[in-house]
Protein backbone atom coordinates (compact mmCIF):
# COMPACT_ATOMS: atom_id res chain seq x y z
CA UNK A 1 0.00 0.00 0.00
CA UNK A 2 2.91 2.79 0.76
CA UNK A 3 4.33 2.07 -2.55
CA UNK A 4 0.78 2.36 -4.49
CA UNK A 5 0.89 6.12 -2.64
CA UNK A 6 4.07 7.00 -3.90
CA UNK A 7 2.61 6.52 -7.41
CA UNK A 8 -0.47 8.18 -6.66
CA UNK A 9 2.14 11.36 -4.72
CA UNK A 10 4.26 11.23 -7.87
CA UNK A 11 1.15 11.60 -10.31
CA UNK A 12 -0.27 14.18 -8.64
CA UNK A 13 2.95 15.89 -8.55
CA UNK A 14 2.75 15.41 -12.40
CA UNK A 15 -0.64 17.15 -12.21
CA UNK A 16 0.49 19.74 -10.27
CA UNK A 17 3.12 20.22 -12.40
CA UNK A 18 0.53 20.33 -16.00
CA UNK A 19 -1.60 22.51 -13.89
CA UNK A 20 0.47 24.98 -13.52
CA UNK A 21 1.73 25.03 -17.36
CA UNK A 22 -1.77 25.73 -17.90
CA UNK A 23 -2.13 28.80 -16.21
CA UNK A 24 -4.01 30.99 -14.17
CA UNK A 25 -7.38 29.57 -15.82
CA UNK A 26 -6.54 26.15 -15.95
CA UNK A 27 -5.13 26.26 -12.10
CA UNK A 28 -6.99 25.07 -9.20
CA UNK A 29 -6.93 27.44 -6.19
CA UNK A 30 -6.56 26.82 -2.63
CA UNK A 31 -9.81 25.06 -1.44
CA UNK A 32 -10.85 23.45 -4.87
CA UNK A 33 -11.47 20.15 -5.30
CA UNK A 34 -9.06 18.21 -7.05
CA UNK A 35 -9.71 16.45 -10.39
CA UNK A 36 -10.61 13.01 -10.27
CA UNK A 37 -8.29 10.75 -11.96
CA UNK A 38 -6.58 6.95 -12.60
CA UNK A 39 -3.16 5.77 -12.21
CA UNK A 40 -1.59 2.59 -12.82
CA UNK A 41 -0.01 1.40 -10.03
CA UNK A 42 1.85 -2.02 -9.71
CA UNK A 43 0.48 -5.29 -10.08
CA UNK A 44 -0.98 -4.32 -12.66
CA UNK A 45 -3.97 -1.92 -10.78
CA UNK A 46 -5.55 1.07 -11.15
CA UNK A 47 -5.50 3.33 -7.98
CA UNK A 48 -8.64 6.19 -8.59
CA UNK A 49 -7.95 9.42 -6.21
CA UNK A 50 -11.39 9.08 -5.01
CA UNK A 51 -11.02 5.39 -3.92
CA UNK A 52 -7.63 6.61 -1.65
CA UNK A 53 -9.84 10.44 -0.39
CA UNK A 54 -13.16 7.95 0.54
CA UNK A 55 -10.15 6.26 3.02
CA UNK A 56 -9.44 9.88 4.76
CA UNK A 57 -7.60 12.62 3.80
CA UNK A 58 -4.92 12.66 1.22
CA UNK A 59 -1.41 15.10 1.33
CA UNK A 60 0.07 16.01 -1.53
CA UNK A 61 3.92 16.77 -1.51
CA UNK A 62 6.61 17.47 -4.04
CA UNK A 63 9.91 17.34 -4.69
CA UNK A 64 10.81 20.60 -7.09
CA UNK A 65 14.38 20.30 -7.71
CA UNK A 66 14.60 16.14 -6.90
CA UNK A 67 15.02 15.50 -10.59
CA UNK A 68 16.60 18.60 -11.93
CA UNK A 69 20.24 18.78 -12.86
CA UNK A 70 23.22 20.32 -10.42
Amino acid sequence: MRHTRKVVVAGLAALAASLAVVGPLGALQVGDKAPDFTLAAPGGKQVKLSDLTAKGPVVLYTFIQAFSGP
